[in-house]
């Protein structure tokens, strides 16, 4: 589907729906074209639901806000909504920690996954270390 500025791809890996996104959240189009896709899957009775951000370009504080309220209602549902592939670039690095303490985010697909069965062992994503890992790595290739 594509709306706008975002399009959003669904898929399923091991009953889990994932939904691929590209382009912008932003603002307008981007936020409420998620809002909705996320709420008819909700509607649908999805109560397990990852979003990949790798092809999100560009996510403003509207874009945050929709992240937040959607987990919050799959939250509230019993049911979890989690990101992975998040960019450092998306938001300033307070957006993104006030992000992390409201929706799980991992490193990738497999991790996404594994974090619904609890069984599994899964890493969560450390925002804040892989921001300071990227700002020592810019250190470094400056000061040769």
């Amino acid at each position: 589907m594509l709306h706008h500025n975002l399009e959003i791809h669904q898929r399923e890996n091991e009953g889990i729906v994932i939904l691929d996104l590209a382009g912008k959240l932003v603002m307008g189009a981007g936020d409420i074209a998620l809002t909705g896709c996320v709420r008819s899957l909700f509607g649908n009775q999805n109560r397990q639901l990852i979003l990949n951000m790798a092809g999100a370009s560009e996510i403003d504080t509207s874009g945050m806000g929709a992240l937040l309220i959607l987990a919050e209602e799959y939250r509230n549902a019993g049911g979890k909504m989690v990101l992975y592939n998040i960019a450092h670039s998306h938001g300033k690095v307070y957006e993104m920690a006030r992000l992390e303490t409201a929706i799980e985010i991992y490193r990738d697909e497999l991790d996404a996954i594994n974090s619904f069965f609890p069984d599994r062992k899964v890493i969560r994503y450390d925002i804040l270390e892989y921001v300071e890992g990227q700002a020592s790595h810019d250190d470094k290739s400056h000061k040769t």
